[in-house]
């Protein structure tokens, strides 16, 4: 299932993500060689329908045409054949970015793959891990890590001030790395918005250039830190839909433009839409797995509403996407420890 590849594709730099297929047959591992042999990973297209990845490394690439890299790049280019239909996943497929070792999902092809890809960098001097991905909703550009560890968190730094620290869902591939070297996620914004590719290109620009990822604690304020607390999710028999009212047709109408709640710290109270039962119609999962639906979640006269403050991320408005992955996480913001002695 996965192609190895030392050279990339002729036309890869000016390829679509919709017409990858015509030159991969599939996901593909290609090794460039760099000045220096510690090898930085990216992964790019897990989800077929987030190409910001794709455009970045492709800018990257054109730019560095004739002339060495600054260290070796391993690039794993994900599903093509999502890419092909502009979707993150296709029905009969399971989702890329949970199928890495340690996953929760069933063995498959593409578990298997995944552990293929690990073994191969198991090989290699590794540099450090960058997983570059979009958000459908409105979302600010922000990095996320698997560990808090210092490596990882000066990693996410060099992307931004707002970093989301993150254990569930589980077989993500960063979380795959961590034994590996240090690994960070890149929340590039809505696809199309050229701001993303922008700030992948300029990261992962840096990250072939820099030395040493520093392996101290970033400076006190230097990040936002927040904690997903709960993965929140509406289960398959809950009929749903965007907009004021229920009726007989939707057992929880979410209110209009939800997303724009994202990354906004909302008060307990805060109403997300109207339900028709006397109970929440999702579900929240901490990151041990444990429902934590009531801990979060309550219904006061037909309304949706938090039971505690919390901020929430990746919000859509995409029915699609709420089914193949999440409603959204809340968050608790991290106050460093000398902050709470203050």
């Amino acid at each position: 299932m996965l192609n190895h590849l030392d050279s990339l594709p002729a036309g890869f730099l000016d390829c679509s993500a919709r017409d990858l297929h015509r030159l991969l047959p599939g996901p593909s591992l290609v090794h460039l060689p760099g000045e220096r042999p510690e090898t930085l990973f990216v992964s790019i297209l897990q989800h077929g329908n987030e190409d910001t990845g794709l455009r970045a490394v492709q800018r990257l690439l054109t730019e560095r045409r004739g002339r060495p890299l600054p260290r070796a790049l391993s690039l794993f280019i994900g599903n093509v054949d999502a890419a092909r239909e502009q979707q993150r996943r296709l029905d009969h497929q399971p989702d890329y970015n949970r199928c890495w070792p340690g996953t929760e999902l069933p063995d498959s092809a593409e578990t298997r793959m995944m552990t293929e890809v690990i073994a191969a960098m198991r090989e290699r001097r590794l540099f450090a891990s960058v997983d570059v991905h979009n958000t459908t909703g409105d979302n600010p550009r922000h990095a996320c890590v698997n560990m808090l560890d210092d490596r990882c968190l000066q990693l996410a730094r060099l992307f931004g001030r707002t970093v989301v620290h993150f254990t569930r869902p589980r077989g993500a591939q960063a979380q795959a790395f961590l034994g590996l070297c240090p690994a960070v996620i890149l929340e590039c914004g809505r696809v199309g918005d050229t701001r993303g590719v922008d700030q992948a290109h300029a990261y992962l620009q840096h990250c072939l250039r820099l030395d040493a990822v520093p392996d101290t604690p970033p400076a006190r304020g230097d990040i936002d830190l927040f904690q997903s607390v709960a993965l929140v999710q509406v289960p398959d028999a809950v009929r749903f839909r965007f907009g004021a009212g229920t009726g007989a047709e939707v057992d929880l109408a979410l209110v209009p433009e939800i997303d724009r709640l994202n990354f906004r710290e909302l008060p307990a109270g805060t109403p997300l839409g109207r339900v028709r039962g006397r109970h929440p119609p999702v579900r929240a999962l901490a990151p041990s797995g444990t429902d934590v639906t009531d801990a979060y979640f309550a219904v006061d006269g037909g309304d949706l509403r938090l039971r505690r403050a919390v901020m929430p991320s990746l919000l859509t408005r995409d029915p699609r996407i709420v089914r193949q992955d999440c409603l959204c996480h809340l968050m608790e913001r991290v106050v460093p420890a000398a902050d709470h002695a203050a």
